[in-house]
């Protein structure tokens, strides 16, 4: 059996003793009592609604949060918060939290703490990804591209920093050469003289023009010593928007890069690591994490996971990125089984990030995408061999489609995402015949997705800022848009209640569609939260979103209550 790495256990999130107060929530009725509640208001607005209010226990690793409704209101249901004492925070945007900022909560009783809030002096700090969007001036086109930019960090660090048009040419060319897992905390450079394709060759080509890093220039401090535009915000949600309960579970490790989260049929919470070779597992119940170290397949090479899918067996299957490899963990042994790609297939930008596994059961294999070239794997599991299709053109232009997610049906046949483009392609299992469908936004840049029960894709498109879904059925794309600009959806994923939901990578947002009206509600996160895959427990009605935020070691919980 495989040594595990037990980091940490939280206290217990046990639930406290229900008590029969005579205090009904307004909405869903999904908890019977109360332990902490209050009024939210401000000189400036005395009945505040749509403020994220936490609760966080003193030596907890999990916080809890709810929205505050249209009469100011807050509450904590006692299932909850067990006794103890609660540091309490506040997400309002313009606004901190002036007192109080603790509570003592004591079984049986119902604690009360009225918050008043105060004026930010640093708006700023506050700001997210899509406010920043939303403020700065230029063009769509200008603004489009620094949507490349936060997956390592936030636009605040670009709109903060000081770097001239020369300098920003110089950065260009630098983060060109880092592995995508890379962070501020922990930068991996790339092999030799290797440089990234995709975006930051885009990136590469307009800074030799001098277009770009001069427009970045005059909207960062590199002129001033504060910005020269007003820094705008998104309204507070309301409404819908307010019922929920949001988990967040800190990781033990700030380096942790919690990018794909998913549940197996037990419950159980697992997440793929970005930026490291670890396999992570949670206990939603008391917030202990194990993570399972994986082997590296290629020394000195960058490390770090992505894409993240559990078989019908409950074994997850990882991709392992820069090591040019694949992994399956058997739960019962606790090991680690890889495949590496053959080594004449082994070049130096060999990323095998996403794999599609849902077919495996068909015929034995499972679909690859590896970077260099846009080339497309499939493994035979029984033999451990690799066949290369190849990179798959777009039949009407020519134009090499630039996979990022793949996505297999029941029947093993595998949809490739043109994150370059607007395009949806299949490719049949036996025939290895693509075909093309446009989605109705032009160059939406669809990303990842998710196969449902009625073989349906459903995918997020980042540019488009909308969820799309494929029906094979009708051999049609349907979009439904996200409400917030510059939300960047990453991903997106339906259930068995009707809904489907997506994350923004800009925004902390979630989005839950309802199917049968098409309307869209929105969910304000606590935290910023960089958000990659999104995950549906579908077991109740309503379903409950898991996310992990990327660039905050944390793994989060989003629980609508009607």
């Amino acid at each position: 059996m495989q040594t595990r790495n037990v980091l940490l256990a939280s206290t217990a999130a046990t639930a406290a003793i229900l008590s029969q107060l005579g205090l009904a929530l307004t909405f869903a009725q999904a908890e019977s009592a109360i332990a902490l509640t209050g009024k939210v208001g401000s000189a400036a607005e005395p009945i505040m609604e749509g403020v994220v209010v936490s609760a966080k226990k003193d030596g907890s690793t999990i916080t809890i949060s709810v929205v505050t409704d249209e009469k100011g209101q807050y509450r904590f249901p006692a299932a909850r918060l067990e006794p103890g004492h609660y540091a309490i925070s506040t997400r309002a945007a313009g606004y901190d939290l002036d007192g109080p900022k603790a509570a003592e909560v004591t079984a049986g009783d119902v604690a009360t703490a009225d918050l008043r809030l105060k004026p930010t002096r640093s708006l700023s700090t506050q700001l997210t990804d899509a406010e920043w969007l939303m403020s700065m001036p230029g063009t769509e086109e200008q603004k489009t591209f620094l949507l490349t930019c936060n997956s390592c960090h936030t636009i605040e660090r670009i709109m903060r920093s000081t770097h001239d048009a020369d300098e920003f040419a110089q950065v260009f060319e630098r983060m060109g050469r880092y592995y995508p897992g890379s962070t501020p905390l922990k930068p991996q450079r790339l092999v030799g003289d290797k440089r990234r394709d995709g975006p930051e060759a885009t990136l590469r080509r307009e800074a030799a023009m001098g277009a770009t890093p001069g427009w970045l220039a005059s909207v960062n401090l590199s002129r001033q010593d504060t910005w020269t535009y007003p820094l705008k915000t998104l309204p507070r949600l309301t409404g819908q928007s307010t019922h929920v309960i949001v988990t967040e579970y800190d990781l033990p490790n700030p380096l942790i890069e919690p990018h794909d989260v998913v549940l197996d049929r037990e419950g159980t919470v697992w997440y793929s690591d970005f930026g490291q070779m670890f396999l992570g597992r949670l206990d939603p119940r008391t917030g202990q994490v194990i993570q399972y170290p994986i082997p590296e397949t290629k020394k000195g090479w960058p490390v770090g996971t992505l894409d993240l899918e559990i078989d019908q067996d409950g074994n997850p299957w990882i991709g392992l990125m820069y090591q040019s490899a694949i992994a399956k963990f058997d739960r019962k042994t606790e090991t680690f089984q890889t495949w590496s790609t053959p080594a004449e297939w082994d070049t130096d930008a060999g990323q095998l990030g996403h794999i599609a596994i849902q077919g495996l059961p068909v015929d034995g294999k499972v679909w690859i995408k590896q970077s260099e070239g846009n080339n497309i794997y499939r493994l035979d599991v029984p033999s451990s061999t690799f066949e290369n299709l190849g990179s798959f053109k777009d039949p009407r232009n020519g134009k090499r489609i630039g996979t990022y997610g793949l996505h297999s049906d029941f029947e093993n046949n595998i949809y490739l995402l043109d994150f370059g483009a607007g395009n949806i392609v299949k490719i049949d299992a036996k025939t290895k015949l693509p075909t093309v469908y446009l989605t109705p936004t032009p160059n939406s840049r669809p990303r990842r997705g998710h196969v449902d029960a009625q073989d349906r894709l459903w995918f997020a498109e980042y540019e488009g800022n909308a969820i799309g879904m494929f029906d094979p059925k009708t051999d049609r794309i349907s979009e439904w848009k996200v409400s917030t600009a510059y939300s960047s959806p990453y991903s997106a994923e339906a259930g068995r209640n009707g809904e489907a939901w997506t994350g923004g990578m800009s925004s902390d947002r979630v989005v839950r569609l309802d199917l049968n009206t098409g309307q869209t509600t929105e969910y304000q996160l606590p935290h910023r939260t960089n958000i990659r895959r999104v995950h549906i427990d579908d077991s109740k009605s309503p379903g409950t979103l898991w996310v992990g935020n990327t660039n905050g070691a944390a793994i989060v919980k989003v629980e609508p209550l009607e």
